[in-house]
């Protein structure tokens, strides 16, 4: 029967010199860790690995003070699936949040995140499976996608980026087989995202329903109001985080005038936060998408619960495209047959991405067979993950 024999922890730097609405990524950075197994496979120990996604700061002071300690502490026997034959993430995720009160989650829910993502990997490299054929397995979910709608999000604000430099990030785009792209908003005026959402749509043959826009949380009511309405005639793919992502009522009012796609949810952490979303925030099941990421939210564990609980309110799973832009959401997304999954072409190296060779064609990226989440297919990131326990 697998057991934990050692837990190590990083920081890698994922640094950029763009900027959305709200904050810029000079000194951003995640945390990265090893979970080290005591089975041995081709002379070298199973090994589940885990980073928290973009946008929240890593989170190394609370992995190694509380969550990591109390994991190592648990009984193994009591952390193992119903078969023994590897460490149960459910069971896990209790003994990490052992002796933590319910709400004031922070960055709480970062850090039990990465370690979910290690275990969810060692799990299903335990068992010589792709995530999600061990995910199908292990829940009951039925079949799998085997491919993925993924979408590419760009158009950051940067210094020198002016309409030629959008436009040809798009076009990029475009040319590496996405069909589908997102730019932000509300870093400029009104009149100048006007011209630069305008300039992309050159781009895309004027068809406003392949793009996405994001204005990141930035706008009160009166300003997510009048973005609405110049940008609802270009009928977007959707319109996404106008304003606080706690201001439910902001978006319920957004809702009752925007007609067209709106998209909200990646700054939610806990499965209380998602429900009163739907509860209170006007969500349209029947056209608007929520993108929670099971990462930086307590991980899959968590966000299983938060799917039970949308279709407890009649939302299909498809409506569900998660923040991220990585191979763990991937493998999500296929198993619980979600909406698609966000893509970040070249940004946030070496967590951002997919595998090295993969390959997107017109906006759906296939699955490989490699055993766990297939990091070892992204060589950058592998290694970093490598030099935290062979030193």
């Amino acid at each position: 029967m697998p057991r934990i024999v050692a837990i190590h922890e990083g920081v890698v730097p994922i640094s950029s010199s763009m900027s959305n609405a709200f904050i810029d990524f000079s000194a951003m950075d995640c945390s990265v860790v090893a979970v080290v197994s005591d089975v041995v496979r081709d002379g070298e120990p199973v090994v589940g690995y885990g980073f928290n996604s973009n946008g929240r700061y890593s989170a190394g002071e609370i992995l190694r003070r509380r969550v990591i300690p109390r994991l190592l502490r648990a009984d193994p026997d009591e952390l193992l699936t119903d078969d023994g034959a590897a460490v149960d993430p459910a069971r896990a995720w209790n003994a990490m949040l052992r002796n933590e009160k319910p709400g004031g989650h922070g960055e709480r829910s970062v850090a039990v995140g990465v370690l979910d993502m290690a275990l969810f990997d060692l799990a299903a490299k335990l068992a010589g499976l792709p995530l999600y054929r061990w995910l199908s397995r292990h829940y009951g979910l039925g079949a799998p996608d085997e491919d993925v709608f993924v979408y590419a999000a760009g158009g950051y604000y940067a210094p020198g980026r002016g309409l030629t430099e959008l436009q040809d990030e798009m076009r990029g785009f475009l040319d590496q087989g996405y069909d589908v792209v997102k730019m932000k908003i509300g870093g400029a005026s009104l009149a100048e995202d006007v011209e630069r959402v305008e300039a992309v749509l050159d781009v895309l043959d004027g068809d406003g329903s392949r793009l996405a826009v994001d204005a990141n949380g930035r706008f009160d009511l009166d300003t997510a109001l009048e973005y609405g309405r110049a940008l609802a005639p270009y009928g977007l793919f959707w319109y996404e985080e106008p304003g606080d992502p706690l201001d439910f009522a902001l978006h319920a009012t957004l809702s009752e005038r925007y007609p067209g796609p709106l998209a909200t949810g990646e700054n939610l952490f806990s499965l209380s936060d998602a429900r009163n979303l739907i509860r209170y925030a006007g969500m349209r099941p029947d056209r608007d998408y929520l993108q929670f990421d099971p990462v930086l939210g307590y991980g899959l564990v968590e966000y299983l619960r938060i799917q039970d609980m949308l279709r407890q309110h009649g939302w299909s799973s498809r409506r569900c495209i998660p923040h991220g832009g990585h191979q763990f959401a991937l493998h999500i997304a296929a198993a619980l047959r979600l909406g698609g999954n966000e893509s970040y072409p070249g940004e946030f190296q070496p967590t951002g991405g997919f595998a090295d060779a993969a390959v997107v064609e017109h906006g759906r990226l296939r699955l490989t067979d490699t055993p766990g989440i297939g990091f070892e297919d992204k060589a950058e990131l592998h290694r970093v993950f490598r030099a935290l326990h062979t030193g």
